[in-house]
């Protein structure tokens, strides 16, 4: 089947004044009155003056939080300010990204009509001004986003090369991106209002800039410029840099058609993209009519599948980290009662030898008590047997003699019996058993032998 081509309107005559030629007048009221959004995006190194161009451009200082180089991942951080110029309010954000703006359209209940747009109209890319080439990772970059955002190319800091060395510079960036087929913003021309100046600004990108919002006295009056030992650098002077070339582009004269191509082409090809990953489909005049019912139990069907599928396999990964958990505890436990059983040999080894070593002490203890005894009742009897002996002056010199030897002998014998008893321990259990084997020993022939 094919699709009925539907009729021409016919156009009519009015036969006097209706009153909606005031509709623009309305959409401009209106649209004062709600304001409006206005998103950049800026991309480049750091201390290439993302910020003070921005400052520059808006005639103001925008207060922003120093960057931190050791964040965990790449994300961006959106800064919203208002402005206001005459009876206009202007939302601008530095950043933001389509996903917000999307998560709205698709709610039931929505609020575009005063819905904060987030989505990124323009792309000002700063480049680096080396003079050579573009580098590897801008071209990638910008070929990343040239499907997602408007992009317009500039090179930062534009006074630090001279303009013969700028006008080549030029040249070679507007061919690596034709080149590599990264696609730019290109301004309008299809509106004879601006179609003129479009067409020439075209042949000027990439803009070369300076940003600067000090202001330096030249002649008689004060202008925003960069001072220099040999000069000044006038940021809206066209002769030194491209900046009023760039705020006409930006503000004055695209504005509008920046957030008309950001809503027509960029977020309606994300936008796009999007539901065809959730599995929404355009019916065509070939195909069976769409149905939101029948798409939504498929993904569903689709998603609980995928679910299943992922508990499935973390279930698996537990029960093999379990596994892989309890050998490893097994294998620990080895080894722990390995290291005890060692301690524990080692442990009654040690013991063993502490017992031996206290036998011995015993041993050695007991025999010292036991010469101790008998060394203490040799004592005794040699002086009671010396205390026994008749002191009798009167007596011969024969009688003194033989006692005097007597006397000498018991002695000599107490010091032998005394030397021999520190010599060989006596097994006594008392002292007068120890008596009597002492008194054996001075009987003994071998001790009366080493006596005489």
């Amino acid at each position: 089947m094919t699709r009925n081509a539907e009729p021409e309107p016919r156009s009519l005559s009015l036969g006097g004044h209706v009153g909606f030629d005031s509709l623009p007048d309305q959409l401009v009221s209106k649209s004062v009155s709600q304001g409006f959004s206005f998103n950049i995006l800026c991309v480049g190194e750091t201390g290439i003056g993302k910020s003070t161009l921005m400052n520059t451009l808006f005639n103001t200082t925008f207060e922003t939080e120093e960057a931190s180089h050791h964040e965990e991942c790449v994300r961006l951080r959106p800064q919203t300010y208002d402005l206001q110029e005459s009876n206009v309010h202007l939302k601008l954000t530095i950043v933001d990204a389509f996903e917000n703006y999307l998560q709205e359209e698709l709610k039931i209940r929505r609020s575009l009509f005063d819905y904060h747009d987030t989505r990124i109209h323009v792309c000002l890319y700063f480049i680096t001004p080396t003079g050579h080439s573009l580098k590897s990772l801008d071209l990638v970059t910008m070929k990343k986003l040239d499907s997602k955002v408007n992009i317009i190319p500039i090179i930062a800091k534009a006074d630090t090369i001279s303009k013969s060395e700028l006008h080549k510079f030029k040249i070679k960036i507007m061919g690596e991106l034709v080149s590599n087929g990264v696609q730019i913003y290109q301004f309008p021309t299809d509106d004879e209002a601006v179609a003129e100046i479009n067409s020439v600004m075209n042949a000027h990108l990439p803009f070369a800039v300076v940003g600067s919002t000090e202001e330096v006295k030249v002649g008689n009056k004060l202008v925003r410029a960069r001072q220099y030992p040999w000069g000044v650098v006038q940021v809206e002077n066209e002769n030194h840099c491209d900046f009023v070339k760039l705020r006409e582009m930006l503000i004055r004269v695209n504005m509008e058609d920046l957030r008309e191509q950001t809503h027509s082409r960029h977020y309606e090809l994300y936008r796009r993209c999007k539901l065809e990953e959730m599995g929404f489909q355009d019916s065509d005049g070939d195909s069976q009519p769409f149905s939101l019912q029948e798409t939504y139990e498929a993904k569903r069907k689709e998603f609980l599948s995928e679910l299943q599928r992922k508990e499935e396999e973390m279930r698996q990964m537990f029960v093999n980290k379990v596994k892989e958990t309890e050998l490893e505890l097994k294998e620990k436990e080895r080894e722990l009662h390995e290291k005890f059983e060692h301690l524990k040999r080692i442990h009654q080894e040690e013991k063993r030898k502490v017992e031996e070593k206290r036998r011995e002490l015993e041993e050695e203890t007991n025999a010292f008590n036991c010469r101790k005894a008998a060394m203490e009742a040799l004592q005794s009897q040699a002086l009671h047997a010396t205390s026994q002996q008749p002191l009798r002056k009167d007596k011969d010199k024969k009688k003194s003699d033989i006692g005097a030897q007597q006397s000498g002998m018991s002695i000599s014998s107490s010091k032998v019996m005394m030397t021999k008893a520190n010599v060989e321990p006596l097994n006594c259990s008392s002292w007068w058993p120890a008596i009597q084997c002492c008194s054996c020993l001075v009987r003994d022939a071998t001790w009366r032998e080493g006596f005489l």
